[in-house]
């Protein structure tokens, strides 16, 4: 995460923010209290919304009749107002130091967002953007350390123990054979995709040096 984080306050006026984003080229600044709590976020998204203005915020008659005026109220002080609490998103999607990447990775992409605040005892301690997580990635090494003397038969082991966890493996079930660190997968699967699954499974254990597949697809039968 990033713990210089750059934040404005809920009095900081709506201008401000929006040069904010651009002088750092961010999408999105967390909106802190006096006391360090996160009062909520805004993002490019919410000046998007504020730029359609008027342009068609009224809708038909008829769509009006189904929002109530807290909703439509709501939405004039996001368009009009003019300090970042007006604007600000306040249902913020957070994590704490100990989420793990992954985790905060799928929230991102789940939930559609660039950055998420990291929170210690409801306080801003950091940000985790997609830029973040990217440059996590590039630092890894892409292979890992040289492990001494794992046996075969705990490589083996632990590539089926993967296999078996995961919600791809083939029906059919497969053979592992390993001999001094280069393994063998045999089997039938239902797609090329599954064989691909079952190489990387298998590449990712320690002390694996090499996988050869050895899977064919299951023929489709056609009925007359």
């Amino acid at each position: 995460m990033t713990t210089s984080v750059v934040s404005a306050k809920p009095e900081t006026t709506v201008s401000e923010v929006a040069r904010l984003l651009l002088e750092r080229n961010i999408s999105a600044v967390p909106v802190i209290e006096s006391n360090g709590r996160l009062a909520g976020m805004v993002s490019e998204g919410d000046f998007l919304r504020r730029a359609e203005g008027g342009s068609h915020r009224h809708g038909s008659w008829w769509l009006r009749l189904f929002s109530g005026s807290g909703e439509n109220a709501a939405d004039y002080v996001k368009s009009h107002g003019r300090s970042a609490a007006d604007v600000m998103t306040r249902d913020v999607v957070t994590i704490t130091e100990d989420t793990p990447a992954g985790e905060a990775a799928h929230l991102l992409e789940t939930k559609r967002i660039k950055r998420v605040p990291v929170l210690r005892d409801g306080k801003v301690v950091g940000i985790v953007s997609r830029a973040d997580l990217l440059r996590g990635l590039a630092a890894r090494r892409d292979a890992p350390a040289p492990i001494a003397s794992v046996e075969d038969d705990v490589i083996r082991q632990r590539i089926l123990e993967e296999i078996r966890a995961s919600d791809w493996a083939p029906a059919y079930g497969v053979n592992v054979t390993v001999a001094e660190g280069n393994v063998q997968i045999w089997g039938i699967v239902d797609s090329p995709e599954q064989g691909e699954a079952l190489r990387v499974a298998a590449e990712n254990v320690p002390g694996v040096k090499g996988v050869q597949l050895n899977v064919s697809a299951i023929p489709a039968f056609g009925w007359e």
